[in-house]
């Protein structure tokens, strides 16, 4: 992970604004990332999953459904996984004043620390829209990198297994990039068994799991 410096008794951050959709270490990596939870249902089943191939990802959590499973933001913490920013309720910044964006971004992040008892390190926007303000919040007040995506696989519209899978499988992004994915927000059930076929193809491919750049 990017590294940040102890000053004055706190954290100081060390993100940038600028949006990151690759890994850290590049190369044959990638690093899966799940928005939209934590959900009840498929949030579990995910994370048993990755347990099951010693994999670490990052949740990009809404903050709504944060307060309303704190275990389960507790679960994804204590087993290896880092946690992003998703907002509060996951609406579209770019339609937002500066003092909702505010909101949107830092209760969220204030909500996940506190569950947790550690900072969190990412943030992403809902629908990948952006503004300079609120990536400026999320890196200068959070510490937070905003991350985008180098793969999506359109999960969200359940267009079946086997399309997620080859979303994956069919694109050069996927090499030093990180994959949109989501276990939370809908039924995810053909996420879970796209990434149960993912996991151990991309190992015999060579690949190792990795996070996403920390700048």
């Amino acid at each position: 992970m990017g590294q940040r410096s102890l000053v004055n008794n706190g954290w100081a951050p060390a993100a940038t604004s600028e949006v990151v959709t690759t890994t850290e270490d590049g190369g044959m990596t990638v690093a899966f990332t799940f928005d939209d939870g934590p959900d009840p249902t498929y949030t579990p089943q995910m994370l048993d999953l990755l347990a099951r191939y010693g994999i670490r990802a990052t949740f990009c959590l809404i903050g709504e459904q944060a307060q309303a499973y704190p275990d389960l933001v507790r679960r994804i913490d204590a087993e290896g996984h880092e946690l992003g920013d998703h907002t509060m309720t996951h609406r579209d910044l770019t339609t937002l004043s500066q003092e909702a964006g505010y909101a949107e971004v830092m209760d969220t992040y204030s909500l996940i620390v506190n569950t947790t008892g550690r900072d969190i390190s990412y943030f992403r926007a809902p629908y990948g829209h952006w503004t300079e303000y609120t990536n400026t919040v999320a890196a200068v007040q959070g510490g937070m990198q905003p991350i985008g995506w180098a793969v999506d696989t359109n999960d969200w519209q359940s267009p079946g297994v086997q399309a997620i899978v080859d979303a994956v499988r069919n694109d050069p992004a996927t090499q030093g990039g990180i994959v949109l994915m989501h276990d939370g927000g809908g039924d995810r059930s053909q996420t879970v068994e796209a990434v149960n076929q993912l996991i151990p193809y991309l190992l015999d491919q060579g690949y190792t799991f990795d996070f996403p750049l920390y700048k």
